[in-house]
């Protein structure tokens, strides 16, 4: 198992480092989502022989020793393309990939909606029907951080620590997709965090 998630890491450029995450620099002012799974989801979906990474202009790493350990996190760079209908990241997938029969779900161009606390995207999988896949469980609460660059004629509008849980019945789907057995993931799974950093010019 840990040879098959090695090479496919070194395929897709996912970094395995002790307790250090590296990954592509944004472009100064490129829009980005940093979204971090909290500890213990990568560990949960290893034991279950699956591996989760990006595709497209995104990029990912981990943070702790290996996928397997306890305290592991997975870290997504994930470039922002567009903010008018959410906040969205066309060109980048999340993979789900069972390592045991390859088997795989995509969740593709991923949109943050705060107002109405979901994060969705394209699931060929389910014949490209848009999916809410991840809850924001704070969305209501969420505020943004403005800076003003007069020299540099930006502004930065920033949303830090927007907490993810599955949204209800995707962990039973993400099962079915991949063939794991019922109940291998739990409902409303706590994923993660994501932090959203927005670049615009400043009239």
């Amino acid at each position: 198992m840990r040879k098959v998630i090695v090479s496919i890491a070194t395929v897709i450029g996912l970094v395995l480092s002790s307790n250090v995450a590296f990954a592509d620099s944004a472009k100064p002012g490129q829009s980005m989502t940093h979204m971090k799974t909290a500890a213990g989801v990568a560990s949960t979906l290893e034991a279950a022989g699956v591996i989760l990474y990006v595709q497209g202009g995104a990029t990912s790493a981990v943070i702790g020793d290996n996928l397997s350990a306890a305290t592991s996190q997975v870290v997504f760079h994930i470039p922002v393309t567009a903010n008018k209908a959410g906040v969205q990241h066309v060109g980048s997938n999340i993979i789900f990939f069972n390592t045991a029969n390859n088997q795989y779900l995509t969740l593709k161009n991923p949109v943050i909606d705060l107002a109405k606390g979901v994060v969705s995207a394209t699931v060929p999988q389910a014949g490209d029907a848009k999916v809410d896949i991840l809850t924001i469980t704070n969305a209501s609460t969420a505020k943004p951080k403005i800076t003003n660059d007069k020299k540099a004629k930006q502004r930065t509008t920033a949303y830090a620590g927007t907490t993810l849980v599955l949204a209800p019945g995707v962990a039973a789907t993400i099962a079915s997709v991949l063939g794991l057995p019922a109940g291998s993931l739990p409902d409303g799974l706590a994923f993660g965090t994501a932090d959203v950093t927005l670049y615009s010019k400043l009239k």
